[in-house]
């Protein structure tokens, strides 16, 4: 059995597990508290998923034989951090329907104008700057998009764990810089993206969850929670995330 069909199919039943443990818990819990507290009140902190949880293979690194084999057994979403590595795959892979580019690294200002010609989703937008230069370059009609007949849609990353080598953005800053891209007429505001510090406890995960349902009672395009990879997959998606991010668990070890 080609290795990677099964490292997917391995993938998305740990997903479908956490999703379907994390509602039974939801339901258990409801029923437990809802004959003593108003029904107003009757908040349980989980993802009962009615939305669906996207797998996002991190393809960094790996060659485009080994995405091209991904994609043939059902992925079509990918995320790459290295900007002009990813290029040569978005080119040579370019004869594939319906595959979706994720750009997940650090942006410096000067890539801006690469990542909105290439990508679908920004995951790591973090300054009010990066967000005006995205747009820019899809205002600017003397430029080729390859994906762009639609917006491009954004993600802002949030420091959560608040950790000096982390990017992103502090808990205080979201809705400014959501305010920020929301005004911008190329880009869709779609959620919030964040990487709990190893071994986080509960609580990073409570405050993204009530971050992003904060965000989606004022923006209603935001439907995406970008949080959880291998070693926290589990804990994520029972804090409301929507999209996972997994490489090696699917691609193997860097050869």
């Amino acid at each position: 059995m080609n290795k990677i069909k099964e490292n997917i199919q391995k993938i998305q039943s740990q997903i479908n597990r956490a999703c379907h443990n994390t509602s039974h818990v939801s339901s258990h819990v409801s029923s437990h508290v809802s004959s003593q507290i108003p029904a107003q009140e009757n908040k349980v902190s989980s993802n009962t998923n009615q939305n669906r949880v996207t797998l996002l293979a991190v393809s960094k690194t790996k060659p485009v034989s080994a995405i091209e084999q991904a994609y043939l057994v059902g992925q079509r979403d990918f995320g790459e951090n290295y900007l002009q590595e990813a290029i040569e795959k978005i080119t040579a892979l370019s004869h594939l329907p319906d595959i979706c580019w994720h750009f997940i690294g650090p942006i410096q200002s000067n890539k801006t104008k690469q990542i909105a010609q290439h990508f679908h989703w920004v995951h790591s937008v973090d300054r009010a700057k990066i967000a005006h230069r995205l747009n820019e370059h899809l205002n600017d009609s003397t430029q080729q998009h390859n994906c762009q007949d639609t917006p491009l849609n954004i993600c802002l990353q949030v420091n959560i764990s608040e950790e000096p080598s982390k990017s992103g953005i502090m808990v205080d800053e979201v809705f400014s810089l959501a305010e920020v891209v929301d005004n911008c007429d190329k880009l869709m505001l779609r959620g919030l993206m964040a990487i709990p510090e190893k071994n986080a406890g509960v609580a990073s995960y409570e405050k993204m969850q009530h971050l992003f349902k904060k965000l989606q009672a004022q923006y209603p395009t935001v439907d995406t929670l970008s949080m959880g990879m291998s070693n926290d997959l589990e804990i994520a998606i029972a804090y409301g995330s929507t999209m996972v991010r997994i490489g090696t668990a699917i691609f193997g070890e860097r050869s």
